[in-house]
């Protein structure tokens, strides 16, 4: 497996996908990867997430709008250029999708409820409904998030992810990571790589709900054509 890259910049840490070559990265708790990137506040776009599987297409004039209320949803796509997208996690799984043929860029919030919902998925059918994208020449990156080895959960949760193991009476340990690529697959999407890093694992370097009990902030997951 290719591994994603470690990047220091202005003393903050973020990862990137080599598959990607969009502008992008995936945050840490050292800082902004806005600030390690150089991108211009007023170029953000962010979603008031919910852990649904809404999509939102993101175009210039919604850019710069992360002090007002922002429209609920858990995914962003645009065709545009200077518009950067972005999506919060501590632990739930931050995707980014990237059509190089077509210039289309996508950013998704994927938690147990996305997963269970499609949600990148749907994010892929849209990107192909919107914009004319080919599933085959998508490029995606499954950040880091939390791992198997540390997501125990009760049944409901197990019942709505396939991708699960049972480990004791009523206790089931639940990879969101291998979910979320087999949905990709599912989608069409073949070219995906994989962050091997765990945030609850690493929560000296990532923010982890889990592992805090919610005492925590997020990282920043960001993409943009420009």
């Amino acid at each position: 497996m290719i591994p994603f890259v470690e990047n220091i910049s202005n003393d903050i840490t973020y990862m990137t996908s080599p598959n990607i070559k969009a502008t992008h990265a995936f945050g840490a708790k050292s800082g902004s990867v806005r600030a390690a990137l150089d991108i211009d506040p007023d170029d953000i776009v962010c979603l008031k997430q919910i852990h649904s599987a809404d999509i939102l297409i993101a175009t210039a004039n919604d850019r710069g709008k992360t002090l007002q209320p922002s429209p609920e949803g858990d995914a962003l796509i645009t065709n545009e250029p200077n518009v950067a997208l972005v999506v919060f996690t501590a632990d739930c799984v931050p995707i980014l999708l990237y059509d190089p043929i077509k210039g289309v860029i996508g950013a998704v919030h994927a938690g147990w409820r996305g997963t269970a919902a499609d949600i990148v998925g749907k994010t892929v059918q849209e990107m192909a409904s919107q914009f004319g994208c080919s599933s085959a020449d998508i490029k995606a990156a499954i950040g880091p998030c939390i791992s198997k080895c540390c997501y125990e959960t009760d049944k409901d949760v197990a019942d709505a992810i396939s991708s699960h193991e049972a480990v004791s009476d009523g206790k089931y340990m639940v990879d969101l990571k291998k979910a979320n690529r087999l949905l990709l697959v599912n989608s069409g999407v073949n070219d995906i790589l994989i962050s091997d890093e765990c945030t609850s694992c690493s929560c000296d370097k990532y923010w982890s709900h889990r592992k805090t009990k919610g005492k925590r902030g997020t990282q920043a997951a960001v993409i943009t054509l420009g």
